[in-house]
């Protein structure tokens, strides 16, 4: 089971949810890929994730996308599971307090309120520091114009590690990490 937890303001439709998805359906494992929805709550967000790995029939992977890999990093702390980790908000509760106030979801386009009570909650689920660097996979590229790259290299010191010159917060270059990410989740 691969569970996609996309970033802040994006939804299942988002580029590299739909092009892993993709790449997965080609080898006939869709069916094991799962991106929801999640909520806006940080703590409903890991409630919802929870449930789905409660379910889970195989070993789950988690990859995470920006505020994503924040939720993923907590996840699999947690869970002993595995994570790929894709310009991961390492600081969320800091680089997200400056959007509490009313936002827009870039794929959906429904507005919601981001409140310090979310900036509260996703404080209660900070890592200060993972416990198996060996477990994760980070994807970062040093061109993320909201994310500073280092603050992630810094803090899964350790990890399998790709760090790509230039590109940006999308992760322009997710197609070509994609198979090195698939191996890590162990699909062939």
């Amino acid at each position: 089971m691969i569970l996609y937890l996309h970033g802040f303001r994006s939804a299942p439709r988002s580029f590299k949810a739909m092009a892993m998805h993709a790449a997965l359906t080609r080898l006939g494992r869709g069916a094991q890929f799962h991106c929801p929805q999640l909520p806006v709550a940080p703590q409903q967000a890991i409630d919802l994730a929870e449930a789905l790995l409660a379910r889970a029939d195989s070993e789950p992977t988690l990859v995470g996308s920006s505020l994503g890999g924040y939720y993923a990093t907590w996840l699999a702390e947690k869970h002993g599971c595995r994570a790929v980790l894709l310009n991961p908000a390492v600081v969320a509760p800091l680089s997200l307090e400056k959007y509490i106030g009313e936002q827009t979801n870039l794929y959906t386009g429904e507005r919601f309120d981001f409140t310090a009570q979310h900036v509260q909650e996703l404080r209660a689920l900070e890592v200060p520091r993972i416990s198996r660097p060996e477990r994760y996979l980070l994807v970062v590229e040093t061109g993320d114009e909201l994310l500073d790259y280092r603050d992630a290299v810094s803090r899964y010191m350790g990890a399998n590690m790709i760090v790509r010159a230039g590109g940006d917060h999308s992760l322009t270059s997710f197609g070509e990490h994609l198979p090195a990410m698939l191996q890590f989740a162990g699909i062939r």
